[in-house]
């Protein structure tokens, strides 16, 4: 019983060492900014950028989501700003856009987002039918 729980625990480590070294670092990071007295929003953006390259947040997600029954809802749950935030900043940048004149090209925009949002949806009702 022991030396399965280690092995699988070493299985785990060896599959997931990028994931754990990305967030090593970001820990890291945050400690020797903090130690530093850095400014918080500069320290926050920072490791928001490293966390988004090295894909920190989705593979967290994606442990996150292999909890049986709890976990798929709580990343689901997690996501979904992620979406009315890009949401907000589109509405945002479409009526900048139209003061400036520029309400033929927003409309272009918008078709745009629409037919990617309409493809997203239909892209994750495909993947959930297989």
């Amino acid at each position: 019983m022991k030396n399965k729980f280690f092995a699988n625990t070493w299985a785990f480590f060896k599959r997931n060492w990028k994931l754990i070294t990305a967030w090593l670092l970001i820990v890291i990071f945050i400690e020797i900014g903090i130690h530093m007295h850095m400014d918080k929003k500069v320290l926050t953006i920072l490791v928001f950028l490293f966390g988004i390259f090295s894909q920190a947040f989705t593979g967290l997600a994606a442990i996150i989501a292999m909890i049986p029954i709890l976990g798929p809802l709580l990343v689901k749950i997690l996501s979904l700003p992620v979406f009315w935030l890009l949401n907000i900043i589109g509405y945002y940048f479409s009526l900048i856009m139209i003061k400036k004149g520029y309400g033929k090209d927003m409309i272009n925009y918008r078709v745009v987002s629409i037919v990617f949002a309409l493809g997203f949806t239909i892209g994750f009702i495909i993947a959930r039918l297989i």
